[in-house]
């Protein structure tokens, strides 16, 4: 793909990065100082820490768990096996990403871990519908996110804005309790600091899924400078949107699916995500396709026909 392309978007989504993710930090900051000062903003980087740690090791096996993923053996799904370890080696990591066979019918990929221990999960659903060159660009676009670090980048979000949360609680409740001496005139306050207890945790949720939002363009870009191949993940992004509606909501309510606000969406619309591939389509490096048909699976991978389970988490197999 052209260069010169490739690397304004790259600046780009890198700005975007870095200002969102201060602009959660700040608000992070200018909360914890406003509750007790310097002490505030070291609370913030303590707790803040504490998750990280803990929750960098945890994380990953819960998530795998929660979809009662299981790892794909490399004599399971050679053809799948070769497509991630060519990948990884283009992306330059150390070692390639363990693959995780998700029994559901939805089509959904995701990505765990760090870049020297990740996984990749795949449903049974993606896996049965995609053919090799729409899961090429799926992998792809997920071996992008692990070389990136953007799962420890919106970690960091994630835990700066569930800290923003309690702090926002914690000075909402200190609020309510010194209520009776601010009417009173004898504990004055700043309508701003009020604004910054109620407002902070939308703001920073705001933030978070623009970050995430991002990210994903950012992955997008990834994936084409792995394969080469803008279109084979524009198929696949097309045919994800296609399949996430019944066929029977397709028929009889075609406008079901009314599109969310942008700003509360965690990806961007798939017909800009297409969009923006498709301008890449003609300076894209012409490398050959992997096949139009779909990997097969072992015969005891059989195919799953349960509707998937809701859960306070969403929607899990």
């Amino acid at each position: 793909m052209n260069q010169n392309q490739a690397a304004s978007h790259t600046l780009l989504n890198w700005v975007h990065t870095t200002l969102l993710l201060a602009g959660i930090l700040l608000i992070l900051a200018l909360l914890g100082w406003f509750l007790a000062g310097a002490t505030g903003i070291i609370w913030a980087v303590v707790l803040g820490a504490f998750s990280l740690l803990f929750g960098q090791q945890l994380s990953p096996q819960l998530v795998l768990r929660m979809y009662r993923a299981r790892p794909l053996a490399p004599q399971e799904a050679p053809g799948l096996y070769q497509i991630v370890h060519e990948l990884a080696r283009r992306a330059g990591l150390a070692a390639a990403p363990t693959l995780y066979y998700v029994p559901s019918r939805l089509l959904n990929a995701f990505a765990v871990g760090t870049r020297r221990n990740a996984a990749i999960g795949v449903t049974d659903g993606m896996l049965r519908t995609l053919t090799e060159r729409e899961l090429t660009g799926v992998l792809a676009h997920e071996m992008s996110h692990i070389r990136n670090n953007d799962m420890r980048v919106m970690g960091i979000a994630d835990v700066a804005s569930r800290i923003t949360g309690l702090f926002s609680t914690f000075g909402k409740l200190l609020l309510f309790l010194n209520l009776p001496l601010i009417l009173m005139g004898e504990t004055p306050i700043s309508w701003w600091a009020i604004l910054l207890l109620i407002f902070a945790p939308l703001i920073s949720g705001l933030l978070q899924l623009a970050l995430s939002r991002t990210r994903e363009f950012d992955a997008d870009l990834g994936a084409v400078q792995l394969t080469g191949d803008p279109l084979g993940l524009a198929s696949a992004l097309n045919k994800l949107e296609y399949y996430s509606v019944n066929i029977w909501q397709q028929i009889l309510f075609p406008g079901y699916r009314v599109p969310d606000p942008s700003l509360l969406r965690t990806h961007p619309h798939t017909k800009d995500r297409i969009a923006r591939l498709r301008q890449l389509a003609p300076t894209a490096q012409q490398t050959p396709h992997p096949a139009e048909t779909p990997l097969a699976l072992p015969g005891y991978y059989t195919p799953v026909t349960r509707r998937p389970g809701w859960s306070i988490l969403g929607f899990w197999s």
